[in-house]
């Protein structure tokens, strides 16, 4: 089972080898019949979700490196013990699947409570929605846009669902295998007819500037480089700056830093604030990342918005959604890995109105990856900006499946996304999930696009995540039947 769920990890980006699924479910499907009780179909499936989250979240090992002479015995650790936390939302529905007859229920079963499991990952510490399986089909370039646009209607977590449902169904026989592929044709032409239909409308977002500083993690915690690094930052903002000034014609340009970018103060630092204004000159706004202190003393990820020739801090977005054992201590564990008291929490998604500028939504960092989550419903924007600093995980899977993230939020609220990355992936995407332009990894530079303008509000922003649940919820209705009566027996019974 712990080789299957590993296995299974390689559907993921960046490998994307989604046809892994279907042996992979195979397996489980069959150790879960063939298991003499509940508790027996809970161990097998506890293992699979362990292989799959060990093998998909390897890349935090890499996080730990950084600070590898504090935290060396964390190491082997890392991955693995993040994949405890999560396996048992892969065990709940191997046990409670058991509760429907062998066959075609039982699978439709399985897949409804996967994912009403899977979407549940949002209620763990902070919440951790990272890689559900609908994210298989961002594959690059036209295959990917293509297959990603259902999202529009019923969100990543209603990817998963099929996906899940696509990977069982060659398990019913000829005629299974036959659906699968009628459904997979569907799909496909359901994502290019979306392409097709509803072409992005005229509109005048602004150019983006992505500054991409490309500085290791190490300097960053060490700090003796602190005024090399701003210097970079300001050298790489007036170059793009230039070259956006050139392109823009008659939008407005906005500049954009990676999270924490600033290394200092920047709220209190007059003088810089103003040093930035001047290296962004003709520009509308800059975005930057920072950290702050507030009022009371407690330590905030921030984006601010600086504005006009003084450098005006014309608004502060605090980052809400916190990295569980990165930016905050969870009370259950026995021993602390956060230096001081961690991060105070953001009060959640805002759209900032900047002068000049189209309403935008700041995100930062892995507030991205929570599906219907990232926009305000009240005062919907008319794009999205996520900064971050992936320095941590390396040159690894884990900055491309971040990524992947931002595609998907495209594509689900029918908003262009422009992207700044320390270390890289910088990227914007228009409001189908096509990528626009990028800077790759472990490069310094910035990289100007002009955004394309929103799409009208999809099914999946006016409603949420309840489009995904009442799908999911209607896979268990085959099986009801066989659920109310006796369900004692058949947790206990071996399979018919």
């Amino acid at each position: 089972m712990l080789l299957a769920g590993a296995l299974a990890a390689l559907a993921f980006p960046p490998v994307d080898l989604f046809p892994i699924l279907i042996p992979c479910f195979a397996v489980l499907t069959a150790a879960i019949d063939a298991a003499g009780s509940w508790r027996g179909a809970t161990r097998r499936g506890f293992l699979f979700g362990l292989g799959l989250h060990t093998a998909g979240l390897y890349w935090l090992t890499d996080a730990i490196l950084v600070r590898a002479d504090t935290f060396w015995w964390l190491v082997p650790l890392a991955s693995p013990g993040c994949a405890l936390i999560l396996a048992p939302i892969a065990a709940l529905p191997a046990a409670l699947c058991r509760l429907a007859p062998v066959g075609w229920r039982r699978l439709l079963a399985f897949a409804g409570l996967w994912t009403l499991f899977d979407m549940g990952r949002v209620f763990i510490f902070s919440g951790f929605p990272w890689n559900p399986l609908g994210t298989t089909w961002e594959l690059p370039g036209r295959l990917g846009d293509v297959m990603i646009q259902p999202a529009a209607w019923i969100g990543v977590d209603g990817l998963t669902l099929c996906t899940v449902l696509l990977a069982l169904l060659p398990q019913v026989g000829r005629f299974g295998a036959l659906a699968a592929l009628a459904g997979l044709a569907v799909w496909g032409l359901a994502g290019w007819g979306r392409l097709a239909l509803t072409p992005l409308p005229p509109g005048r977002n602004p150019t983006v500037v992505l500054v991409q500083g490309n500085v290791p993690e190490t300097e960053k915690i060490d700090g003796s480089d602190n005024v090399a690094i701003f210097r970079r930052y300001l050298a790489l903002t007036r170059s793009g700056i230039a070259r956006a000034l050139l392109e823009a014609g008659d939008r407005p340009v906005v500049f954009v830093w990676p999270e924490s970018a600033f290394p200092g103060l920047l709220q209190q630092d007059d003088i810089a604030r103003r040093m930035i204004a001047r290296a962004g000159e003709g520009s509308a706004a800059g975005l930057i990342g920072a950290i702050r202190s507030d009022f009371e003393g407690r330590w905030r990820n921030s984006v601010m918005a600086v504005t006009g020739p003084e450098g005006q801090v014309a608004d502060i977005y605090d980052k809400s959604h916190l990295v569980p054992f990165g930016e905050y201590q969870p009370r259950l564990l026995p021993f602390h890995v956060v230096p001081g008291e961690g991060m105070a929490a953001g009060g959640g998604v805002q759209t900032w109105h900047l002068p000049d500028v189209a309403p935008v939504g700041p995100l930062i960092c892995y507030e991205v990856i929570f599906s219907g989550q990232v926009v305000d419903a009240k005062d919907r924007p008319d794009w999205l900006v996520n900064v971050t600093n992936d320095a941590w995980y390396g040159d690894s899977a884990g900055p491309r499946q971040h990524l992947a993230a931002v595609r998907m939020r495209a594509v689900e609220e029918g908003l262009p996304v422009a992207r700044a990355a320390n270390t890289g992936i910088s990227a914007a995407f228009d409001a189908h999930g096509h990528e626009l332009a990028r800077l790759g990894w472990n490069r310094q530079g910035s990289l100007v696009v002009s955004l394309s303008a929103p799409l009208p509000e999809t099914v999946f922003g006016r409603w949420g995540r309840w489009v995904p649940i009442l799908l999911a919820a209607a896979m268990l209705l085959p099986a009801l039947g066989t659920w109310v009566p006796g369900i004692g027996r058949r947790l206990v019974a071996r399979p018919l």
